[in-house]
């Protein structure tokens, strides 16, 4: 029997991942295959593969969307693509390996001494990771990363306003002091967001070299107010800068490994770095400060653009790169103190899985066992925040679903800024309700929002079915 391994990883590591896992592991006993797949979650790694486990495979799929150290597999037939084809097309994926159109893995010797000689063309190989894949999954290990000091400091900061929206300072007469720590904790783990964005970039591209210089680079943005934009300019400069000083210093006799990792590449890294980010530190803010102030904007002049802009953009990949936009977008307002933005976007993101329960429950005759089953458990993927559990129903029809539950977001998150709710966290679906600024309007807004898109989205369904019959 053909023995396959794989990899699977998304940014947040909650929902993708693991359904990425069951299809490839559905699709590989459907066709007598047997596989092992290793998960890259929100915990870490689990269900890791072993050098045995590498050594017996007939090939490797990758379907990841953050660093998945692939230089483990050096000689393998691999394929690299998304999470999000692990999910919906994993039985073309093993096929692809099965038919012989991966690509071995190699080593950057091997990549280098090939670069001038012809390669093969672009239809007979299957799994040549793109630059801009490549560029996109750097980003990814970056907001992978960042995310739990996102929520945890996030949750925490908003835990602090129980006790009043002044209740951290001590010239307040709301002032507590259980508040203040809580505050104060919250707001260390948010001032480490871009550091961290940053350093995970650079460490995606060149290793624990890029990290370093990484770091230092996402302090001295977040230091001068360049933000995330800053970030991702340090991460990708000192990433590449360091790939390039490896490159350029590999020639050095190995009696001065110790002297070129300790001490010339961390020094030469950060220097270079740190410069770049003080030069550019100050016309970076400007930048950062003027995109953030034309969205908050927006929440008074145009709610009902920037409702349907936020709902269209978390519908429609489900916490895909478009989704993260917005939600990455929230965040930064949130740090800055604007609880609007955000109310939008989590109202934006949780009612794509509510639509498919409500669907599923008001129009149960019109979907299979499996379905309605489905459906149940998007009922707490919803109220948790988890905006994937719509992935399998999307996918079936992407063309029609993803229209109906851009209309269900967008008129959720539209609703949510008329009403001026205010989400001081950015992450808990309907766990956070004591925290939030009119709740019971919140999840009124966020149910009628469901409620339009699972009408039309069952009422789809009726037509499709009495076509069919």
């Amino acid at each position: 029997m053909k023995k396959i391994i794989a990899v699977t990883g998304c940014p947040t590591g909650i929902a993708h991942t693991f359904m990425a896992e069951e299809s490839l592991k559905k699709a590989a006993k459907e066709m007598g295959i047997e596989i092992k797949v290793e998960t890259n979650g929100a915990i870490g790694v689990e269900n890791e593969l072993t050098e045995k486990d590498i050594k017996e495979a007939d090939g490797v799929i990758i379907a990841s969307d953050k660093d998945a150290r692939v230089d483990r597999f050096i000689g393998k037939p691999i394929i690299e693509t998304s999470v999000q084809d692990g999910i919906r097309k994993p039985k073309e994926l093993i096929q692809a390996i099965l038919d012989g159109k991966a690509q071995i893995k190699k080593s950057k010797a091997q990549r280098n001494e090939n670069t001038n000689e012809k390669t093969e063309k672009k239809n007979e190989v299957i799994g040549k990771e793109s630059f801009g894949r490549s560029i996109y999954k750097h980003l990814m290990n970056g907001v992978s990363h960042m995310l739990p000091f996102v929520v945890a400091g996030g949750v925490l900061i908003a835990v602090s306003f129980l006790w009043g929206i002044y209740s951290a300072d001590p010239a307040s007469d709301q002032y507590n002091k259980i508040a203040a720590m809580l505050k104060g904790i919250g707001g260390t783990a948010f001032s480490m967001i871009v550091p961290i964005f940053t350093a995970f970039i650079a460490s995606s591209i060149a290793g624990r070299s890029g990290m370093v210089a990484g770091f230092v680079g996402g302090l001295i943005a977040d230091a001068t107010g360049a933000g995330f934009i800053g970030g991702i300019i340090a991460g990708f400069f000192a990433g590449y800068l360091m790939l390039g000083l490896i490159k350029m210093l590999s020639g050095l006799p190995r009696q001065f490994e110790g002297l070129k990792s300790i001490f010339l590449l961390p020094i030469l890294g950060i220097l270079a770095t740190g410069i770049l980010m003080t030069l550019l530190g100050e016309p970076v803010s400007y930048i950062n400060n003027s995109v953030m102030d034309w969205l908050a904007s927006l929440e008074s002049a145009n709610p009902l653009l920037l409702g349907l802009v936020i709902g269209c953009m978390s519908a429609f990949d489900f916490g895909g790169p478009v989704n993260k936009a917005a939600y990455i977008t929230g965040t930064m307002l949130l740090s800055q103190g604007n609880y609007y933005f955000m109310a939008g976007v989590s109202a934006a993101c949780i009612t794509p899985p509510l639509v498919i329960a409500l669907a599923t429950t008001i129009f149960k005759k019109q979907f299979n066992e499996e379905d309605r089953a489905a459906g149940l458990v998007n009922y707490i993927l919803g109220f948790t925040h988890i905006t994937e559990g719509a992935i399998p129903f999307a996918a079936k029809d992407p063309l029609r679903v993803i229209p109906i539950l851009m209309v269900g977001s967008s008129i959720s998150s539209i609703l949510t800024y008329l009403m001026k709710v205010q989400v001081p966290a950015p992450h808990g679906g309907f766990l956070i309700l004591p925290i939030v600024e009119k709740p019971f309007i919140w999840v009124g807004c966020i149910l009628i929002g469901s409620l339009v898109g699972a009408i039309l989205y069952g009422l789809y369904k009726t037509n499709l079915n009495r076509k069919a019959a």
